[in-house]
């Protein structure tokens, strides 16, 4: 297995190192970024030209519920090897009640049933965090997830929210993290079949193009566009990880943000407007 991964490391470095960068585009989102009051990682793979525009793709940052990505590739490796089925039902107990804002799932009654498939819909298109949480445990807990992470290339994207061992980087980073580069290049690998299945990998993409926070980065993208999505904002930290199949050039972006100043809710908070913006700067680019 280890060497197996030293491989699968060494394919990723040398697709890295051949791929251009997008010199215009560079220049255009590096002015863009321009006086932003937080820390910011941006991360764009034209897929049909394969190059590429970075913005401190490398630095780690808080996933917020990006995390659910990581909880869905371990949700997603279970059903494949059939420890869990898509379609059971579940039964929820009032043990797992988290009360966080609008969450559906906490509303439910203890010993009320739902289908797994559900409890991931929850998580994933309105990313309801009681969901999240039980599919967090059922998938193996987070300490699981990271391995299996681990064991397919991905270093830096962590589950850190209930995982022993990870106090540190729980209270650095939150529920988890990863870098702007890293979680594109997950997404891509759905996209492409590459995630422990192309089956599974199709499920997740599907499951992915179904998201109810549709007003910062896809608001920006034609309706009658497929496009696969997860987004995450806490008090100082807004981010989106955005797959765009557009007949004419498809791409995937990711913009993660830290420490930023401005911690309203509002539409027009510092780094959704700056989302929004670097959206409609893709979409006009890569239709030109």
């Amino acid at each position: 297995m280890k060497k197996i991964l030293i491989c699968f490391l060494l394919f990723i470095q040398c697709i890295a190192n051949a791929q251009k960068t997008d010199t215009k585009l560079q220049q255009q989102i590096t002015e863009l970024i321009q006086g932003f009051h937080g820390d910011i990682g941006i991360y764009v793979h034209d897929l049909r030209h394969n190059k590429v525009a970075a913005i401190n793709a490398d630095t780690v940052f808080p996933t917020a519920s990006i995390v659910k990505v990581s909880i869905l590739i371990g949700i997603m490796d279970k059903i494949q090897k059939g420890e869990l089925d898509y379609h059971q039902r579940l039964t929820y107990t009032d043990s797992l009640f988290y009360d966080e804002g609008d969450d559906v799932l906490s509303r439910f009654k203890d010993s009320s049933t739902i289908e797994l498939s559900k409890v991931m819909m929850l998580m994933l298109t309105i990313s309801d965090n009681c969901a999240s949480l039980w599919l967090q445990a059922l998938a193996g807990g987070g300490t699981r997830i990271n391995s299996l992470l681990d064991s397919i290339g991905y270093v830096n994207t962590r589950v850190n929210s209930r995982t022993p061992g990870r106090e540190a980087n729980r209270s650095q980073y939150g529920w988890g993290q990863t870098t702007p580069r890293e979680i594109a290049m997950i997404m891509e690998a759905i996209v492409n079949g590459k995630i422990l299945s192309k089956a599974s990998s199709d499920k997740m993409l599907r499951l992915l193009s179904r998201q109810y926070w549709d007003e910062e980065a896809l608001s920006q993208i034609p309706a009658g566009v497929f496009v696969a999505d997860k987004n995450g904002a806490v008090d100082e930290s807004r981010n989106e990880v955005v797959y765009v199949n557009c007949k004419n050039n498809p791409y995937i972006f990711s913009i993660f943000t830290k420490n930023n100043t401005d911690t309203s809710w509002e539409s027009n908070n510092e780094a959704w407007v700056l989302t929004r913006k670097l959206s409609a700067l893709l979409w006009e680019h890569f239709n030109r």
